[in-house]
C-alpha cells in the first residue's frame, strides 16, 4: 500500500519527452506566469485532467442523481473560480485549458492585483511570507484562489512601504 507519509505524485510527465511543440508551449506558459518549474504546468493539467474526466462520465447521465453531480460539478468549479458563471454546461468544463487553472494561482492574482511589480516579485512575496488571505497567512505560490477569497488577499510590503512614506 505504501508509507501513508509519503504523498503520492499529483502529476504525469509527458509521453514523450522531446517535442518541440509542447516544449515551446510549456516554456511560455512557465515565463508567462513565473513558474518554477514545468512541473507546476503538470500539475494544473492532472487537475484539469480530473475535472474533464468527470465532465465526460456526467454527460451521458440522463436520470436525477446525475443532473444533481451535474450541478455540484459546475458549482465548485464556479466557486473555485475556474469557471465564469454559475449556468455553466459540461461544454464550458470539457473546454477549459490548463491556462484556467493558472489564473486562479495565488501568485498570479497577487500580481493581477497590483500587489507585486512583476509575477516573480509576487512569487517572492508569497514564498516570503508577506502574502495574507484573510488572516491567514499564505506562503504556497500554487494555492487555488477561491471565488470569494480573493477579495481578503492583501501583502505586508505594501502597508510597509505606505507606513515608511507616512512617517517621513
Amino acid at each position: 500500500m505504501g508509507d501513508p507519509k509519503k504523498s503520492r505524485k499529483k502529476y504525469e510527465t509527458p509521453s514523450h519527452p522531446w517535442q518541440r511543440a509542447r516544449i515551446e508551449e510549456e516554456s511560455e506558459l512557465q515565463r508567462k506566469y513565473g513558474l518554477k518549474n514545468k512541473r507546476e504546468i503538470w500539475k494544473a493539467r492532472a487537475l484539469l485532467r480530473k475535472f474533464r474526466k468527470r465532465a465526460r462520465e456526467l454527460v451521458g447521465r440522463v436520470d436525477e442523481k446525475g443532473f444533481k453531480e451535474k450541478e455540484e460539478l459546475v458549482k465548485k468549479l464556479y466557486e473555485m473560480g475556474i469557471l465564469q458563471s454559475e449556468d455553466a454546461t459540461i461544454d464550458d468544463i470539457l473546454s477549459l485549458t490548463a491556462e484556467d487553472i493558472l489564473e486562479r494561482r495565488l501568485q498570479t492574482i497577487v500580481y493581477k492585483k497590483g500587489l507585486a511589480r512583476t509575477i516573480r516579485q509576487a512569487r517572492q512575496f508569497i514564498v516570503h511570507g508577506h502574502v495574507r488571505i484573510g488572516d491567514r497567512r499564505v506562503n504556497v505560490p500554487s494555492y487555488l484562489v477561491y471565488r470569494d477569497e480573493e477579495g481578503l488577499i492583501t501583502c505586508d510590503i505594501e502597508m510597509q512601504s505606505k507606513q515608511g512614506d507616512a512617517n517621513e
